[in-house]
């Protein structure tokens, strides 16, 4: 990369920080071709970005965002992922560190709030956005469910005693 280059990378970086809600910092020492790339296909599949970088060029990034608190995460060989969904990135990655001994999740931020790398694995014990939406939905629905079933059974009832009446043939008269 030369300087026009590594400038380029360092702006567009400085944009996706300002514009992204979460940043998790991770340690991949080893990782297969094979690894990162089903790493990469699974981030993606909800909605993030994993990229490997530079620790100076990301750390030019983070000056002035509200990520610069992750700045002493980057030692070593990291990556980041981020996200604007928080939840699904932490559990694709916490998910796949688990099963991968090569992949260590050091940390992160949501927002100016920085985490730890136990913040990240119980941010990734949350149930995503969808989820939620999900448990949501069902809430409001069941009451209008019940509200019909309530307003039904009288009619019901009356038809149940009327069907009983009808089979036991008695017809009143006497």
């Amino acid at each position: 990369m030369d300087r026009t280059e590594k400038r380029a990378f360092v702006e567009s970086l400085s944009k996706v920080f300002g514009s992204t809600s979460m940043v998790v910092v991770t340690q991949n020492l080893g990782l297969t071709v094979a690894d990162a790339t089903e790493l990469r296909r699974n981030i993606r599949a909800v909605g993030a970005t994993y990229r490997v970088a530079k620790n100076r060029l990301v750390s030019r990034a983070l000056d002035g965002t509200q990520f610069d608190g992750i700045a002493p995460l980057l030692k070593g060989p990291t990556a980041i992922s981020w996200s604007d969904e928080p939840v699904g990135v932490a559990k694709v990655l916490v998910e796949f560190a688990k099963k991968n001994d090569k992949l260590v999740v050091l940390g992160g931020a949501l927002g100016n709030q920085t985490l730890t790398a136990d913040s990240v694995k119980a941010l990734a014990s949350l149930p995503s956005l969808d989820e939620l939406r999900a448990q949501l939905v069902g809430m409001i629905s069941t009451p209008a469910t019940r509200i019909a079933g309530v307003t039904q059974a009288p009619a019901g009832q009356l038809a149940r005693v009327l069907g009983a009446y009808a089979r036991t043939g008695d017809t009143g008269a006497a």
